[in-house]
């Protein structure tokens, strides 16, 4: 790998502005762009596609681990595949949002998605902004730069529901944001930094100056 190659992981909870961050993060420094939870909710399409419950375990591990998972790395480009087949607006819809912790929260399927992300930020010799929520302690915890971003849980709610542009209830949008939160954390914890990550609490800031702040980080990391 380059000497000078940089890798940025970013943590944090839903609506605390991570993919965005990161993604523009990625635009400023020249880097490739994972989105990480756009694999979960690939694989969960899948298997509910295919008709199996999230109820049945070792389906899901049979889905996540035979899955064919395609994405792009390019922060100007947004698209998905599983299996062959572009599942770009589906990994958004609420279903896939409802069910896509039937993944998450399962130890093999974790393990898989580890293995396949960290590949995936190492296929650039420039190096690689990652988000999701292990990827500070898990994925990439030798990480050039580790940064968990915070919001208070009415931000993340806000936020979430402007992505979203109405198209769910207010139960909905709980269900996204803090129920699906208090499910990822049973396996990982990614409300609290740990030792050599950056904490930075986002309910306040703007898009503008929560990206200053970490590309300033960045080049003070950078090899």
């Amino acid at each position: 790998m380059p000497a000078d190659r940089l890798v940025i992981a970013i943590d944090g909870p839903s609506g605390s502005g991570k993919s965005t961050t990161a993604r523009e993060v990625a635009r400023r420094l020249g880097l490739s762009y994972l989105d990480t939870g756009a694999m979960y909710r690939a694989v969960a399409v899948a298997f509910l596609d295919a008709g199996v419950s999230p109820a049945d375990t070792a389906a899901v591990i049979e889905a996540t681990t035979s899955a064919a998972i395609e994405l792009s790395l390019d922060p100007d480009e947004r698209w998905v595949r599983v299996n062959g087949r572009d599942v770009t607006e589906q990994i958004r819809e609420p279903r896939t949002a409802q069910n896509v912790s039937a993944v998450a929260t399962i130890a093999e399927c974790r393990a898989d998605m580890v293995r396949r992300q960290r590949a995936l930020m190492d296929a650039d010799p420039r190096g690689c902004v990652a988000e999701g929520r292990d990827i500070t302690t898990v994925v990439y915890p030798d990480a050039d730069l580790r940064v968990l971003l915070t919001a208070s849980p009415e931000a993340r709610l806000r936020r979430r529901s402007g992505d979203l542009g109405g198209k769910v209830s207010e139960e909905q949008l709980r269900d996204q944001v803090l129920r699906r939160d208090a499910d990822d954390s049973k396996l990982v914890e990614f409300q609290t930094a740990a030792e050599g990550v950056h904490l930075i609490d986002t309910s306040d800031m703007t898009l503008t100056e929560v990206v200053d702040a970490i590309t300033t980080l960045a080049e003070e990391a950078r090899p």
